[in-house]
Parts: C-alpha cells; structure tokens; sequence
C-alpha cells in the first residue's frame, strides 16, 4: 500500500493505491472515490477532504496512529477496512548499473541493465548523461509513486522497453543543489536490493 499526499497538487485530498490496475471502475461514497479492477476488487482510493487529518509532507507520506484511528473509522462507516501498517517501500530499491549502452533510436537516452535483487534484474531505458556502468543508484520499480505523484509503469520509450526508473534527487523530493544534475549517484558500498528508505544519504 503506498500512501500519497500533496497539498499543492490536489489540495486535502489522500490517494491510497492498493495495487496497480490496467483498468479500473470508480464509485463514490462520502467523499471517498473507490477505485476497483475489472474483477470488483478494490485497488485504491482517493479521499478528499482530509483536513482534520493535518497531514504534512508531499508524496509518498506515512500516517501516524492517532491519523490511522480517524481513516478508519471515517472508511468504517462506508464498509472499508484498510491495514494501513502495509507499506511498498520496497518499490524503491539501491540497485547496480551492469551495462549502458547507447539507445538505438535516440540520441540522448541509453539502455541500461541494473541488478536490484539477487535474481533480479532490469532493463531500464535512461535520460540522464551521468548514469554509467558500476553506479549505485536508486531505482522506482514498476508500481511506485513518485513524490509528483507520477505512477511507474512498464513502457516502451522509442521502441525500447523499460521496467523502471533511475530517479534523480529532484524526483525523489530530496534538496538538490544546482549542480547536482542527473541521476543520484549512492555510495559504492551501498547494498543492492535494500529499500531506499533504509539508505542514509
């Protein structure tokens, strides 16, 4: 469950996505819009009208108990329980760049192959001009939700498929100084595989 929030963009409104669906049904209730998949289960929501929640932060967010207790009990009332505890952190990932190459049908992208698991590994197509072979960096997985709100989906970029993200600190909502261009490049100690958010920059 990923838990999204950001005041500037959507005003008092908190998007839970359960699960990623290709194609989706909406119903609403007491300012609550349910987002189901083609077979009736539920795999999001977008409560609006938040402000009694006091949330803080943009994008990805994490909600405290007394937040918890007032959700559930305001999705109780339309026959919704959620285990807000589940988180997918895991969806941001150190991962390793085995090989760039350049990209066949545009000059300023490459192909790349980054290792973030065990027996993982991603075809990740690359704008960025500083992303090169041996790097640690971070990678958004297919089904996170950037700090802009932006879903990661499998996609095809000039011809080429691409299963994630290399994320820069400006995608990630991380302070970066003018000549921080590019992806973030981590520590080359950095563990492949282990959650972002375990990492300290």
């Amino acid at each position: 469950m990923q838990i999204f929030y950001n005041k500037d963009v959507l005003g008092e409104t908190l998007i839970i996505r359960i699960k990623e669906a290709e194609k989706v049904t909406y119903e609403m209730q007491k300012n609550t819009a349910l987002i189901y998949d083609e077979k009736k289960h539920l795999v999001g929501l977008n409560i609006f009208n938040v402000e009694n929640l006091n949330l803080e932060g943009k994008g990805i967010i994490n909600l405290n108990e007394g937040q918890k207790e007032i959700l559930e009990s305001r999705l109780k009332k339309i026959n919704i329980k959620l285990d807000f505890d589940s988180t997918n952190d895991e969806n941001f990932v150190v991962g390793e760049v085995l090989t760039k190459e350049k990209h066949p049908n545009a000059d300023k992208l490459s192909v790349t192959t980054v290792k973030v698991g065990k027996d993982e590994i991603l075809q990740i197509v690359c704008g960025a001009k500083n992303v090169a072979a041996g790097q640690r960096v971070v990678v958004a997985k297919i089904g996170a939700i950037m700090p802009n709100g932006l879903l990661i989906k499998k996609s095809k970029l000039r011809g080429i498929e691409s299963f994630g993200m290399l994320c820069s600190k400006k995608e990630l909502a991380i302070e970066q100084k003018q000549e921080e261009k590019g992806i973030l490049v981590l520590d080359e100690k950095a563990e492949v595989g282990k959650k972002f958010s375990e990492i300290t920059l």
